[in-house]
């Protein structure tokens, strides 16, 4: 819109805002605060089109299209001698794959010209269509004969768009040219497919995995993967199969430089990931690794095996032995029918997820985090949660898994501030966590949209939408998940005033 809004103002503002320096890397989509993308005005994209675009086009090297805008932006032949890169958000998979199979100006482009490539697939309504998102991955691998840089549905970090896209022949899935890879995949299989040989030249895959469980299919999870240099596995859902899966890939990796892991184990009759554990059964077999990165929650349950957990002291230990630098973890105090809890995580930390926080937790300086999880058998008191808005100052969503009531009902004096928190989920949590965290003496909410909560303790803690002292942290409010379909009151606009939506989930 400034880039717009200021060409032709006069030939000194034109020289300024045209400037090359300038005017390379060239984004038609625009920010929303409630949607990760949104279409530019049909009246700034025609000036765009008609009168920004003819005096730049030839100066632009990575260009950003949506829906609304391809064929206006992008779709000109004549444009963009310098373009190596291009970005789709926010398509359909359906329309994208259209354009695809269907423009041959884009099809030149991608096979002539396009080195780096970005896709965001989003479909609000109607369930994602997988066999063509498949397609639609395997069309950019044939048409682009010069990508050397995919970024498959990870350009917004919190999308997690996951297919199966592998159980296909390694022929009609390949590139000879592709280095670098991100990508998000719905099962471990299709992580191990990825480098099977069909991404021959692949020196750096990012991948997030869905859920990681025992592989279903033949492929060899033995053969050593000689150029992949740079290797960041993220999986949220706990796997048990970590140590039958997840290790065997990683010691093929035999010439990796950086390692970047965050990982929610259980494992049955065996230890807690400590520093002992990585260096003997994953550094040791990567001689070249210079950087390991690592946020890993371990949860040990014990069946047949007597297992003496190991302290703090020890897991600290077990760090300084190895030689790692600056590490934070934490075990649980008290063990809770035989099982353990144990978080070790590389400092500072570089993750924007934060999982099963509990009353261990030691403390420190989380600026990255905007996404945190709190899982404790035993219950949460308002300390620790002035601790959590302290330490993680710039907190965006906040789930809370917790049935225990809190033992210290008149909480202190202080207040507390989540001054970036825009998501509150408390439907896995007591009623006593929705007073700590919807009335204004004890918590300030001052960017809360979304807040998902049993209906029951909803009434109960606004005292059905009359009680004044959770207008506050309400006031804002735009999304509205309940447990159940009910019919909500009247008055429900009157003490949501900004609400949008009411989901229900069951």
């Amino acid at each position: 819109d400034v880039l717009y809004s200021l060409v032709n103002v006069n030939e000194r503002f034109d020289r300024l805002v045209l400037n090359p320096l300038y005017i390379h890397n060239f984004d038609l989509s625009t920010k929303s605060l409630f949607d990760d993308t949104s279409s530019i005005s049909d009246q700034v994209l025609d000036r765009t089109y008609k009168k920004v675009l003819p005096r730049i086009h030839q100066h632009i090297n990575k260009l950003t299209v949506e829906p609304h805008s391809i064929e206006h932006i992008l779709l000109n032949v004549n444009f963009y001698p310098q373009l190596f890169s291009l970005s789709f958000v926010n398509f359909e998979e359906e329309i994208l794959y259209q354009y695809l199979t269907g423009d041959s100006i884009l099809q030149r482009r991608l096979i002539e010209q396009i080195t780096h490539l970005s896709i965001s697939i989003r479909n609000k309504i109607k369930p994602i269509v997988f066999e063509i998102f498949s397609n639609v991955f395997i069309l950019i691998l044939s048409l682009c004969k010069r990508l050397i840089n995919l970024n498959f549905c990870q350009l917004f970090p919190d999308q997690m768009w996951s297919f199966n896209i592998f159980a296909l022949p390694s022929t009609s899935c390949m590139s000879l040219t592709l280095t670098q890879l991100k990508i998000n995949v719905n099962t471990f299989d299709a992580c191990l497919y990825l480098l099977d040989g069909r991404l021959d030249n692949l020196s750096i895959l990012i991948i997030n995995i869905l859920k990681i469980s025992c592989k279903l299919s033949n492929i060899d999870n033995m053969k050593k993967l000689y150029k992949l240099k740079y290797f960041s596995l993220i999986s949220f859902d706990d796997t048990l199969y970590y140590d039958d899966e997840i290790i065997p890939l990683l010691r093929r990796m035999i010439n990796l430089e950086e390692l970047i892991l965050s990982l929610s184990v259980i494992r049955i009759d065996l230890n807690y990931i400590d520093g002992t554990h990585l260096y003997e059964e994953i550094q040791s077999y990567m001689p070249q690794l210079n950087k390991l990165i690592f946020s890993i929650n371990t949860t040990v349950i014990k069946k047949n095996i007597n297992i003496v957990f190991p302290s703090n002291k020890d897991i600290q230990h077990s760090f300084i032995e190895r030689e790692y630098q600056q590490v934070g973890f934490y075990a649980d105090s008290t063990v809770i029918e035989g099982e353990g809890r144990c978080h070790v995580y590389s400092l500072p930390y570089q993750f924007e997820t934060f999982l099963h926080l509990n009353n261990s937790f030691q403390g420190g300086i989380f600026n990255k985090v905007r996404c945190l999880t709190m899982t404790d058998e035993r219950s949460f008191e308002h300390e620790l949660f002035k601790i959590i808005s302290q330490d993680f100052p710039f907190l965006e969503k906040l789930t809370i898994c917790n049935e225990k009531p809190q033992k210290n009902k008149q909480h202190s004096s202080t207040l507390i501030t989540f001054s970036h928190l825009t998501f509150l989920d408390l439907k896995p949590a007591h009623m006593n966590y929705a007073k700590q965290f919807l009335l204004e003496q004890n918590t300030r909410l001052p960017r809360l949209l979304t807040l998902n909560i049993r209906y029951k303790t909803l009434t109960k803690v606004t005292n059905n939408f009359t009680n004044n002292a959770t207008r506050l942290n309400c006031s804002k409010l735009k999304y509205l998940h309940v447990n159940k379909f009910y019919d909500l009151p009247s008055n429900i606009h009157q003490y949501f005033p900004s609400l949008l939506l009411k989901y229900h989930f069951c």
